[in-house]
């Protein structure tokens, strides 16, 4: 996959800048939609005991507790590698996706070698589901990982496809999928409503990286904002419900919020300070003391809480 050329990962988030070599400014769509919490303790806790009871050294290691804390270990970390190897597979799809527009919009691709590299890694059949997609569909490409930003609420980021399909222009996501038990594709997550519509929103749209050259956005109105969820044996194909796009954007502009609170709170060091009893003279009565005025609390402004 083609990346952004003006995104870049720090410890608070993907940030984009205007130009190459300018100054991050904003968080990516993603990385505000991240804001959101996620219990994911069910998750880890099943990928380490699947690990673990799926690896073959553990009937030795049961018999010597050096050879058991490295397997645990090793164990503990199935999560993050299931994560690491998804992402990495999301890529190569992604990749394929793109080079699939390029060559329909008549510019230079790379199709066979994206194709190849998935079969590389034995994930032929997402290209071949993501084939099937196109023939189905017919989509007539206007844009591929286009760039767009938005100054108003603070964010950019990097859009799939915008397609004309069926005479109507689509704001499209591909999402990287497995499959259930029946072997169909598991349904994309609803979040990527909340993704679409910030996409849907944008204000500018990048003509030129090198040079930080922008133009306004040209498919605020686009028609419909669809996910396509690729998996090994099919693609499925999703639209976000009209009616609920208002919500998702008011709850996108409330999460941008939360970040840039965040990140100011992040850059301001440290949050709590140890506080001492008050000194033995200013409680002659042995009744339990007050605070020291200078470590009580200031005034604290904000909103009204119902």
């Amino acid at each position: 996959m083609t990346q952004p050329r003006l995104a870049r990962q720090i410890a608070t988030g993907r940030m984009y800048a205007r130009q190459e070599g300018g100054d991050l400014q904003v968080p990516s769509i993603t990385t505000i939609i991240g804001c959101e919490a996620n219990d994911l303790g069910g998750w880890y806790g099943y990928s380490a005991a699947q690990a673990l009871a799926a690896d073959p050294q553990l009937p030795d290691a049961l018999r010597d507790s050096r050879r058991r804390r490295a397997l645990v270990n090793h164990a503990a970390k199935a999560a993050e590698r299931h994560r690491d190897q998804a992402a990495q597979r999301g890529d190569r799809v992604h990749d394929y996706c793109e080079q699939l527009a390029l060559r329909a919009m008549g510019r230079e691709h790379r199709v066979e070698e994206a194709r190849q590299d998935l079969a590389d890694h034995h994930e032929s059949r997402f290209a071949d589901s993501a084939d099937k997609w196109w023939e189905l569909y017919r989509p007539e490409p206007l844009a591929a990982e286009i760039t767009v930003w938005n100054s108003t609420v603070g964010y950019a980021g990097t859009l799939d496809l915008v397609a004309r399909i069926g005479g109507k222009v689509c704001l499209i996501d591909y999402k990287t999928r497995g499959t259930d038990r029946s072997g169909r594709v598991k349904a994309p997550d609803p979040k990527v409503v909340t993704q679409l519509v910030a996409g849907l929103k944008a204000e500018e749209s990048l003509v030129d990286a090198a040079t930080g050259q922008w133009e306004p956005w040209a498919y605020g109105d686009a028609e419909v904002l669809m996910a396509v969820a690729i998996g090994e044996t099919e693609a499925l194909t999703v639209q976000a419900v009209p009616d609920h796009l208002p919500v998702h954007w008011f709850k996108f502009c409330a999460l941008a919020k939360v970040w840039a609170r965040s990140t100011d709170l992040e850059a301001a060091g440290v949050q709590l300070r140890p506080l001492a009893p008050p000194p033995l003279e200013d409680n002659p009565t042995g009744r339990t003391g007050g605070v020291p005025q200078s470590a009580t609390a200031r005034t604290v402004e904000g909103p009204a809480v119902d």
